[in-house]
């Protein structure tokens, strides 16, 4: 596969990562539950997934190294609990995004990606083990941070609660986290199939959950609508998973994770200037935090090197 072929479909795993926000954020604004909206895409996802994995002999073949590793203590718990990472992150698609706009919600994730990620790298957490913490990157963290602030200065946001601005980074926090785990299960059970499928089936039991207790406190969401298109979020998940694990190879992680931030940062802005929210900062503010957050990417990721 040529190079230019590969980043473009990065860029391309970043928009649909940017699409299902919107849809699960829009699916959750017409039901009036978020909770509930996650579990629809999770479970779609999930269904998905159980089907190729029972399909695919590699998925066939993950499944087997998983169970034989949890049974001989190989694999430990806290590596089947990246789906509750994922299940934060489609709950929060489904509160905030369709009140506060695809672009705030993304800048948010990619400062808690960022900020995140540097401390993990620090501690070796994730498979690549310790990775220096270099000035670049801190800048990148900064940078990223400040993407954030933007949108706080003006009115745009004056009804809208603190924790809704809050969750988005926490949501990226929680992927880097998941990110680094999922690395390492994959590493013990040789797929990437079978650990997006631990993924799913520890969110969708967790939302499940939350989506009873919700609706035992403030009642039933309202009927469930009927256009295709809403439901559409667990599959586009599905797809973006693979479509990475696919083109990784000819890419590396610098470039995929740079091409898809990329993809989902512009997005964000086409989808809100076509398709605004209620309560977004504005679009010339929303521009602002897009190009912060995208230099903040760049600093952070770029190999920058001394001249002698």
């Amino acid at each position: 596969m040529p190079v230019w072929l590969a980043l473009g479909l990065a860029g391309a795993i970043g928009m649909m990562t940017a699409v299902q926000a919107r849809v699960n954020g829009q699916l959750g604004v017409r039901l009036d539950d978020g909770f509930v909206a996650a579990v629809v895409s999770f479970g779609s996802g999930l269904v998905i997934l159980v089907l190729l994995s029972a399909v695919l002999p590699s998925g066939r073949a993950g499944f087997g190294r998983l169970v034989a590793g949890v049974r001989g203590r190989k694999i430990p718990w806290w590596m089947l609990a990246g789906g509750a990472a994922g299940a934060l992150t489609v709950a929060t698609q489904g509160l905030a995004v369709g009140l506060i706009g695809v672009a705030l919600f993304t800048v948010g994730v990619v400062a808690g990606q960022t900020v995140s990620g540097l401390l993990l790298d620090r501690i070796g957490f994730g498979p690549a083990g310790v990775v220096a913490v270099t000035v670049p990157r801190l800048l990148g963290g900064v940078l990223a941070l400040a993407a954030v602030a933007l949108a706080l200065v003006g009115d745009g946001l004056a009804g809208v609660p603190v924790w809704m601005l809050v969750l988005p980074l926490l949501a990226g926090i929680a992927i880097a986290w998941q990110q680094a785990t999922n690395g390492r299960l994959r590493q013990r059970v040789g797929t990437p199939l079978t650990a997006t499928l631990v993924n799913f089936i520890g969110g969708t039991l967790i939302l499940v959950a939350a989506a009873v207790v919700h609706v035992a406190v403030v009642g039933p969401p309202r009927p469930f609508p009927t256009e295709a298109w809403l439901y559409i979020g667990g599959a586009l998940g599905v797809v973006y998973i693979f479509l990475s694990a696919t083109i990784v190879q000819y890419t590396g992680v610098l470039l995929l994770g740079l091409g898809a931030v990329v993809g989902q940062l512009l997005m964000s802005f086409v989808l809100d200037t076509v398709w605004p929210a209620p309560a977004s900062p504005g679009l010339v503010q929303e521009l602002a935090m897009v190009v912060v957050a995208l230099a903040s990417v760049v600093v952070a990721t770029v190999p920058w090197r001394r001249r002698r």
